[in-house]
């Protein structure tokens, strides 16, 4: 970054705080609300800490500064469409704003995630875990407080769910917030967010409650709150935080609890037959339904996983063990009664040279599928590399003999490569396992041995 560009920055980051402060000033200067200040400065600000937060460092998680940027301007349309709607003839739906401000929770909790975990890559099952919870918990205030809220404010049943929902998101915001926060190290990243997000609720709970009581006026010097918070949350992101791995536990928590609650509410509904409003049933079948989607993915990650897990233990020319795989089970035997045979073959350079790779890798198919043939269950039959192959068999050492042999008769008759009769030998080396650490370079010894003998099994001995 050059210092043109970090001056350009630097009064980017400073012009929201001017832009408040100028508002401040104005409000306290005027004898009412205007639409200068309450509207086109008061506006403003939310505009300018959405594009702090769009213009943050890169090193920052890209996903993390799109949604925050764009949660901060969603929460300023709506507060432009109540500003407009009071100075000028409505122009805006009525309800527009408040959907707005219930779409800047789920997107703030979604940033706040990202911005302080260290997820770098999107994956649409954490947009779908948010949303889950949005729409879980949703449905828990509704059945929980609608009822005995519509006692107490007037309105239907959807005016009603609005003037509850906030204040609960509001709590749950924070909580979350909070919770992030403690589990992780000292960091200004985490503390600004914290900030800022308490800075916000404490002024949406504070609208909330002179508005219940009837005594909040328009345009009040407390409104700026809103903005305050919003610029200290847009500000942490320039600051680095001690992001740890805590998004998939804490999402998978809430996530859970969503899911539970809801179908306990629709279970609820059904046994006791109860009316419960659409408002309450909506999130609820949605909430479900996106649970069962959730799931499905999961199960497909966890094939995936699987898949590639194997895939990665499984030798792609021939599909027998690999390598690492055979390693493994061979530093896992402990001191187990097994035989290590290692098998090289005879001859096989000269069919690369002659024929090609192509019929190379053709012969080492058939090989493969020759040995797997005679190899018992319960024994391990690997490709190592080249024309290396190698076999773990448990037991009695006497039955490794035996399938030694068993192994280099399936080579004693020849192969049908590209039109091609091709024959090859097979020599071996047999180590019984005494539970050291160098049985593969014991069987290398033996292999070698049993080469300069003209190919067959020799046994390592001391």
């Amino acid at each position: 970054m050059t210092i043109g560009t970090s001056r350009t920055y630097l009064k980017l980051r400073i012009a929201p705080v001017a832009l408040l402060l100028l508002h401040l000033v104005v409000r306290l200067f005027s004898s009412g609300t205007t639409p200068l200040a309450d509207l086109y400065i008061y506006n403003a600000v939310g505009v300018l800490a959405a594009l702090v937060a769009f213009y943050a460092p890169v090193s920052n998680d890209k996903l993390a500064r799109v949604l925050l940027s764009v949660a901060l301007f969603i929460w300023t349309l709506g507060s432009i469409t109540t500003t407009w709607n009071d100075f000028y003839r409505p122009f805006f739906w009525f309800n527009f704003s408040d959907l707005c401000y219930i779409l800047f929770y789920p997107l703030i909790l979604l940033s706040l995630i990202r911005a302080l975990t260290a997820h770098r890559t999107f994956r649409f099952a954490e947009l779908l875990e948010v949303v889950i919870i949005t729409f879980g918990l949703s449905t828990l205030i509704a059945y929980l407080f609608l009822k005995s809220a519509m006692t107490h404010f007037t309105g239907d049943s959807t005016t009603v769910f609005l003037s509850i929902v906030y204040p609960i998101g509001d709590v749950v915001l924070l909580a979350i917030a909070l919770f992030i926060v403690l589990a992780q190290r000292r960091a200004l990243r985490s503390f600004l967010f914290l900030l800022g997000i308490a800075i916000f609720t404490a002024t949406d709970l504070y609208f909330l409650f002179k508005s219940a009581s009837s005594q909040y006026n328009f345009g009040e010097l407390s409104d700026d709150g809103w903005l305050l918070g919003l610029i200290v949350m847009a500000e942490a992101l320039w600051h680095r935080g001690g992001e740890e791995e805590l998004s998939d536990r804490v999402i998978t928590s809430l996530t859970t609890i969503a899911m539970i609650c809801s179908g306990l509410i629709l279970a609820i509904s059904a046994l006791r037959q109860t009316f419960l409003p659409t408002i309450v049933l909506i999130p609820a079948i949605a909430t479900i339904a996106l649970a069962v989607a959730r799931m499905a993915i999961a199960l497909q990650q966890a094939r995936t996983a699987a898949r590639n897990l194997e895939l990665a233990r499984i030798d792609e020319l021939t599909e027998l063990a690999n390598r690492r795989r055979f390693i493994h089970e061979l530093t896992s035997l402990g001191r187990e009664s097994a035989t290590l045979l290692l098998l090289d073959l005879d001859g096989f350079k000269m069919v690369n040279d002659t024929l090609g790779h192509e019929a190379g890798d053709e012969l080492l198919r058939q090989i493969a599928l020759r040995f797997s043939r005679v190899t018992p269950a319960g024994s391990l039959l690997a490709r190592l590399g080249g024309d290396e192959f190698g076999v773990i068999v448990p037991g009695n050492p006497r039955h490794g003999v035996e399938v030694g042999m068993a192994l280099a008769s399936t080579v004693s008759y020849p192969f049908i490569v590209a039109g091609h009769e091709i024959n090859v030998g097979v020599s071996i080396g047999r180590v019984i396992n005494d539970g050291a650490l160098d049985l593969m370079a014991r069987a290398d010894k033996a292999m070698y041995e049993a080469k300069r003998s003209g190919g067959g099994m020799v046994l390592w001995q001391p």
